[in-house]
Protein backbone atom coordinates (compact mmCIF):
# COMPACT_ATOMS: atom_id res chain seq x y z
CA UNK A 1 0.00 0.00 0.00
CA UNK A 2 2.58 2.23 0.47
CA UNK A 3 2.83 2.41 -3.62
CA UNK A 4 -0.53 3.36 -3.62
CA UNK A 5 0.31 6.70 -1.20
CA UNK A 6 3.47 7.29 -3.25
CA UNK A 7 1.17 7.16 -6.55
CA UNK A 8 -1.63 9.25 -4.95
CA UNK A 9 1.08 12.22 -3.58
CA UNK A 10 1.92 12.82 -7.44
CA UNK A 11 -0.89 12.22 -9.48
CA UNK A 12 -2.43 15.71 -9.17
CA UNK A 13 0.87 17.13 -9.91
CA UNK A 14 1.20 15.69 -13.26
CA UNK A 15 -1.78 14.35 -14.63
CA UNK A 16 -5.35 14.73 -15.37
CA UNK A 17 -6.84 11.53 -15.70
CA UNK A 18 -5.80 7.95 -15.52
CA UNK A 19 -8.13 5.02 -17.53
CA UNK A 20 -7.93 1.72 -17.24
CA UNK A 21 -9.06 -0.62 -20.06
CA UNK A 22 -9.29 -4.38 -19.89
CA UNK A 23 -11.75 -7.63 -20.50
CA UNK A 24 -13.37 -9.20 -18.33
CA UNK A 25 -12.47 -12.36 -19.15
CA UNK A 26 -9.58 -12.94 -21.25
CA UNK A 27 -5.88 -13.95 -19.41
CA UNK A 28 -4.38 -10.99 -20.52
CA UNK A 29 -6.09 -9.17 -18.35
CA UNK A 30 -6.08 -10.35 -15.28
CA UNK A 31 -3.31 -8.50 -14.04
CA UNK A 32 -5.28 -5.48 -14.61
CA UNK A 33 -8.54 -7.16 -12.86
CA UNK A 34 -6.74 -7.87 -9.77
CA UNK A 35 -5.26 -3.93 -10.08
CA UNK A 36 -9.15 -2.76 -9.77
CA UNK A 37 -9.50 -5.28 -7.13
CA UNK A 38 -6.61 -4.61 -4.58
CA UNK A 39 -5.51 -1.30 -5.54
CA UNK A 40 -8.53 0.71 -7.03
CA UNK A 41 -10.33 1.95 -3.76
CA UNK A 42 -6.94 2.80 -1.51
CA UNK A 43 -5.62 4.90 -4.56
CA UNK A 44 -9.45 6.20 -4.97
CA UNK A 45 -9.73 6.87 -1.15
CA UNK A 46 -5.99 8.80 -1.76
CA UNK A 47 -7.16 10.85 -4.72
CA UNK A 48 -10.98 11.22 -3.98
CA UNK A 49 -11.19 14.13 -7.09
CA UNK A 50 -8.83 12.64 -9.51
CA UNK A 51 -10.58 10.77 -12.49
CA UNK A 52 -10.01 7.38 -12.67
CA UNK A 53 -11.90 5.22 -15.14
CA UNK A 54 -12.22 1.64 -15.49
CA UNK A 55 -13.19 0.90 -19.15
CA UNK A 56 -14.32 -2.85 -19.61
CA UNK A 57 -14.71 -4.47 -22.92
CA UNK A 58 -15.24 -7.85 -24.03
CA UNK A 59 -12.06 -9.14 -26.37
CA UNK A 60 -10.19 -5.40 -25.83
CA UNK A 61 -6.23 -5.76 -25.15
CA UNK A 62 -5.48 -4.51 -21.73
CA UNK A 63 -4.05 -1.07 -21.39
CA UNK A 64 -3.10 2.01 -18.90
CA UNK A 65 -4.22 5.32 -20.51
CA UNK A 66 -2.77 8.43 -19.15
CA UNK A 67 -3.70 11.95 -20.13
CA UNK A 68 -1.57 14.87 -19.59
CA UNK A 69 -1.97 18.63 -19.64
CA UNK A 70 -2.74 20.14 -23.54
CA UNK A 71 -4.69 16.61 -23.88
CA UNK A 72 -1.76 14.89 -24.56
CA UNK A 73 -1.74 11.12 -23.72
CA UNK A 74 0.88 7.79 -23.15
CA UNK A 75 -0.68 4.40 -23.37
CA UNK A 76 0.79 1.38 -21.64
CA UNK A 77 -0.02 -2.22 -22.95
CA UNK A 78 -0.67 -4.48 -19.40
CA UNK A 79 -0.68 -7.66 -21.81
CA UNK A 80 -0.14 -10.57 -19.04
CA UNK A 81 0.99 -8.52 -16.45
CA UNK A 82 0.70 -9.01 -12.73
CA UNK A 83 -1.52 -6.55 -10.60
CA UNK A 84 2.03 -5.53 -8.99
CA UNK A 85 3.51 -5.00 -12.32
CA UNK A 86 0.40 -2.29 -13.31
CA UNK A 87 1.04 -0.45 -10.05
CA UNK A 88 5.16 -0.10 -11.29
CA UNK A 89 3.74 1.01 -14.59
CA UNK A 90 1.34 3.61 -12.81
CA UNK A 91 4.08 4.47 -10.85
CA UNK A 92 6.30 5.51 -14.26
CA UNK A 93 3.08 7.49 -16.23
CA UNK A 94 2.63 8.92 -12.87
CA UNK A 95 6.29 10.26 -12.30
CA UNK A 96 6.61 11.51 -16.28
CA UNK A 97 6.81 15.15 -16.97
CA UNK A 98 5.77 16.59 -20.13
Amino acid sequence: MAAVRAIGSSLAKNLREIRLHFCQTSPASKGARDFVEQYYVPLKRANPEFPILIRECSGVQPKLWARYGLGRERSVALDGMTAEQVVKELEKVASVRL
